[in-house]
């Protein structure tokens, strides 16, 4: 009779192997449902808006065949920065010049509102500038950005937000970065590996490795005093050379939201290490309780996706939704809009068809299975007429039968990754009264884009990117659930 030896040195490996691997799940689990940093994960008290502007850009093709892109957002902003005396705080993502692939007709926006910053900190010596950024921009460590320099050059203080606080999306890859790799630093110019985002310059092992997280401070907000009052500004839209023909959409707000919206962005501060935090100052005077423009709160994070599904379960047979998104994937979110429209609501939604980014191919994952499960489930879907340029907007609007309004638009798509507590977003809701300019400009914007009027072409009918394929739906399914994704 024979027996099989068994060695100590394999038992030995596979204690360790074993060890190996539930290490990595206990920290990958962790790392996914661990507490949120303090100020993360905020929906502000509703406070009477006040001076509620919408603004939006958009990409189209004219009657004639040209292209036209009409920008507000970035003009918007600079004229903020430019008021700011006491106090100017950004929140910005997408901070930079990368170009990729697609380097022609760009906007400088980077460079714009960079000099805005500097000039207007040298001519308001006492302004206290703030700007938090994600670690992006300098490619995770291995690229300078001239632009952030630049600012820290004129005075203004600059905050790269800390990811590794945050919860990870991707446990699968994070749990094994955190047990083996999180310690890589990466130096700028020591880079040898092909670079992601920055083409003409190297990257280092250690930048691979942290994006691979796939998370990221996804901010787009601005806070500025104004004379005695305050002045927010929430959008989509990047200060990013590359994005400069995106279409996006922003709303900018005066008074107790802009102080509310200030109160998120100290939490995020304190999160990205500021040098020293900004003092809150205090609500501006007046009688906000009989204000005209209806009632609006700041959401961060999670709160965003509960607001979300709140509108859409709100909405009564007869009432109009009208969706403009970059990425929809979320799957409560979408079965509130299946169900939605099941009840009689009209549901118009507006893709993106993830076919473009900064001059890559893209398989059209999520939107074009999302688009084709809403389709089928009785909602008018539509498709951003794009070239190059990405339909970038996130904005819900729920159109009631006495003609008010609810909007919800801000940084955050509607993805695991965004609306999930992965992610830092902030987005805007509004509940606006009838009549409203502003609202009347939202319904407007949509429209246009719906409609396609005057011979424009601003989108296309659903049929021109309807994808049934099962194939591509289940892979779109694994990759929002595990965080195997980029969206």
């Amino acid at each position: 009779m024979h027996h099989t030896a068994f060695h100590p040195g394999k038992r030995t490996l596979i204690a360790l192997t074993a060890a190996g691997l539930l290490a990595w799940l206990i920290v990958g689990t962790w790392h996914v449902y661990k507490p949120m940093p303090g100020g993360l994960d905020v929906a502000s008290p509703w406070v009477p808006a006040q001076n509620v502007t919408f603004l939006a850009d958009t990409t189209y093709t004219a009657a004639d065949g040209e292209r036209v892109s009409d920008q507000r957002i970035f003009d918007a902003i600079v004229d903020t920065v430019e008021g700011a005396r006491e106090l100017l705080v950004l929140d910005m993502f997408l901070f930079n010049d990368f170009a990729g692939e697609a380097a022609d007709g760009h906007r400088p926006l980077s460079t714009e509102l960079t000099t805005a910053l500097v000039e207007q900190q040298r001519r308001e010596p006492g302004l206290d500038a703030v700007l938090i950024t994600d670690p992006v921009n300098t490619v995770y460590g291995s690229v300078e950005s001239d632009h952030l320099e630049r600012l820290r050059a004129a005075g203004v203080r600059v905050a790269v937000t800390d990811l590794d606080r945050l919860r990870d999306p991707n446990p699968l890859w994070s749990g094994l970065w955190r047990l083996c790799c999180r310690w890589l630093e990466s130096e700028p110019g020591s880079g040898w590996l092909p670079n992601p985002l920055a083409e003409d310059r190297a990257s280092t092992l250690g930048a691979w490795m942290r994006l691979l997280n796939f998370k990221a401070n996804h901010r787009k907000t601005v806070i500025a005093d104004r004379g005695e009052d305050w002045i927010g500004l929430v959008t989509s839209a990047n200060p990013h050379d590359a994005s400069s023909r995106h279409g996006n959409v922003a709303l900018r707000f005066a008074g107790p939201a802009a102080l509310d919206l200030l109160s998120t962005e100290a939490a995020a501060a304190d999160l990205s290490g500021a040098e020293r935090a900004f003092t809150l100052p205090s609500p501006p005077r007046g009688d906000y309780f009989h204000a005209t423009e209806g009632r609006l709160r700041v959401l961060t994070e999670a709160r965003i996706r509960e607001a979300a599904v709140a509108i859409i379960e709100a909405a009564e047979n007869g009432d109009r939704l009208d969706l403009a998104m970059f990425y929809l994937a979320h799957r409560e979110v979408i079965e509130a809009l299946k169900h939605a429209a099941a009840r009689g609501v009209k549901l118009r939604v507006l893709l993106d068809p993830n076919h473009d980014a900064f001059g890559r191919r893209k398989n059209g994952i999520p939107n074009r299975p999302v688009g084709m499960e809403l389709h089928r489930a009785g909602a008018e879907v539509r498709w951003c007429h794009t070239d190059g340029e990405q339909c970038h907007s996130k904005l819900l609007l729920h159109r009631a039968a006495d003609d008010s309004g609810r909007l919800l638009l801000g940084s955050a798509n509607f993805t695991r990754r965004n609306i999930d507590n992965f992610n830092m977003e902030t987005s805007v809701e509004w509940q606006a009264p009838a009549g409203h300019p502003a609202l009347q400009a939202a319904r407007g914007f949509f429209d246009t884009r719906w409609h396609n009027p005057n011979g424009e072409r601003h989108s296309l009918p659903f049929d021109e990117y309807a994808d049934d394929s099962s194939w591509r739906y289940w892979r779109y399914r694994i990759m929002e659930a595990t965080g195997l994704s980029t969206f």
